[in-house]
């Protein structure tokens, strides 16, 4: 590890035993972050047809009878 390698929750230096994070602290606050979707990933509009198919549900072969 650099000597420069910062955590990238507060910015301390990081330790070996939780890298790259300074600390369990700041390690479970990035974890909580990614579990209550704190991070998101960006992404295009979703296709019309292929939710609107979706949201039909298992019953929409029966609705065609």
């Amino acid at each position: 590890m650099a000597k420069n390698d910062k955590c990238p929750i507060c910015g301390k230096p990081a330790a070996a035993e939780h890298t790259p994070f300074c600390s369990r602290g700041c390690r479970d606050r990035d974890l909580l972050q990614w579990l209550g979707e704190g991070y998101r990933l960006p992404a295009g509009p979703a296709d019309p047809e292929e939710s609107s198919t979706a949201s039909r549900g298992l019953d929409s072969a029966n609705d065609a009878d």
